[in-house]
């Protein structure tokens, strides 16, 4: 990566490719060979043409500039065929024109076939029909010309026959920048995409630590500011507990955030930070529930290690998620947790007793969307509502073996 900031252009795009895929590659290969310098090309293309259709024996004579001069008009104009390809196209014509009323013969009309080449590359197709059938014009003066005594038909052929080509040849290459361009566009987007989801992926994250970690908090706080003059031993535990939780919190935001592989300070102190949590740690989680005043009781059925790891990602987070919103919307409720796994699916349902008392938007509704996000991930399905007689509950199915399964890293 280049590392001067005023060379910002340089900085991105050394920046999308090396961060790229090994299947965008040939796509970056494309696009760069369409973005070599023009003018010194053209200009080196131009003065080959001069030179290989002076050729030996066609110096002017002394005193007689005429062809030199007709034969730098016809290949001088290709220094900018790039820049303004309809204008040196006209321009070489209109050399061609004065050649042929003045009745020299020259090969550096080919810079002619460079130009029409560079008409179907670059300008519209009414343009580069235009200019296709003015050349086809001159091509049939030419031959009328120039032709040998009764070889005219195959003389306007050949000349018609190199005209199409050098066309084709153009339009082949204006298909081909299209393409490229094309490929370029899908891999933005791509990039794109993949940026929308990775920062939906922190929202929802940051979300789910920050709200659940932060309730727990407070309860344990309000628990310790109540019985420090009664029991002070559990208010101690409290304390001990709140610390444990912000310590969690934080190694689970370094986590979510990638911070912890690169960053430097941790790893000097020799911070280890532990593995994203699954369905092992939802008995620590409902202790910690428990510990904050909402009584708890977990069943999992199944072996979680037939679940991957990002699915048992999801369980979690949908279980801390729903565990959160009874503690802060359903105080003195209890809840229970049951979690049924199999090689193909998980099922989590979460169930509490608390009085049904309706939420702030924002309080229930950004959480519930993080949830059906994930769930979706797997192609499953979320329902969470009150239950008739008082409470609330959340549904969702994990479908593991399905074309989905994976897609999010929850």
């Amino acid at each position: 990566m280049f590392i001067l900031k005023q060379d910002g252009e340089r900085t991105r795009r050394t920046t999308r490719v090396s961060g790229m895929k090994h299947g965008d590659r040939p796509v970056a290969c494309l696009a760069a060979s369409t973005r070599w310098p023009s003018m010194p090309a053209d200009a080196l293309l131009a003065a080959v043409i001069f030179l290989a259709t002076l050729g030996p024996g066609r110096v002017p004579a002394p005193g007689d500039p005429g062809p030199l001069l007709l034969q730098v008009a016809l290949v001088a104009p290709l220094v900018w065929r790039r820049r303004a390809p309809l204008t040196v196209f006209y321009a070489i014509t209109a050399a061609a024109a004065v050649q042929w009323v003045a009745g020299v013969q020259l090969p550096a009309d080919a810079a002619l076939l460079v130009a029409l080449c560079t008409v179907g590359a670059r300008c519209t197709g009414r343009q580069t029909l235009v200019a296709g059938l003015t050349l086809e014009a001159g091509a049939l003066l030419a031959a009328a010309r120039w032709a040998p005594p009764g070889q005219f038909p195959f003389t306007a052929a050949a000349l018609t026959a190199m005209a199409a080509a050098a066309l084709a040849t153009g339009l082949w290459t204006r298909a081909r920048r299209a393409y490229v361009t094309s490929l370029e566009h899908d891999r933005e987007q791509r990039a794109r995409l993949a940026v929308a989801e990775e920062r939906a992926r922190m929202t929802r994250d940051m979300h789910d630590i920050v709200t659940h970690n932060l309730s727990v908090m407070v309860a344990l706080a309000d628990s310790a500011a109540y019985v420090r003059h009664g029991a002070p031993e559990q208010a101690a535990a409290a304390v001990e507990q709140i610390a444990a939780t912000g310590r969690q919190a934080l190694d689970d935001m370094r986590r979510s955030l990638g911070a912890g592989e690169h960053d430097e300070p941790c790893r000097k102190a020799g911070a280890r930070l532990r593995p994203a949590p699954g369905i092992a740690q939802l008995g620590p989680l409902t202790g910690r529930m428990r510990a904050a005043g909402l009584p708890t009781r977990l069943e999992v059925t199944g072996d979680p290690a037939a679940i991957p790891a990002t699915a048992q990602l999801t369980v979690y987070r949908l279980v801390q998620e729903a565990l959160t919103n009874a503690l802060k919307h359903a105080p003195g409720a209890a809840a229970e947790v049951r979690v049924r796994l199999t090689p193909r699916c998980a099922a989590v349902e979460v169930v509490d007793d608390g009085r049904p008392e309706p939420a702030p938007g924002e309080a229930r509704g950004r959480g519930l969307v993080g949830m059906r996000e994930r769930v979706a991930a797997y192609g499953g399905t979320l329902h969470a509502g009150p239950l008739p007689g008082g409470g609330w509950r959340v549904a969702a199915g994990l479908d593991i073996g399905g074309d989905m399964a994976g897609k999010d890293t929850a």
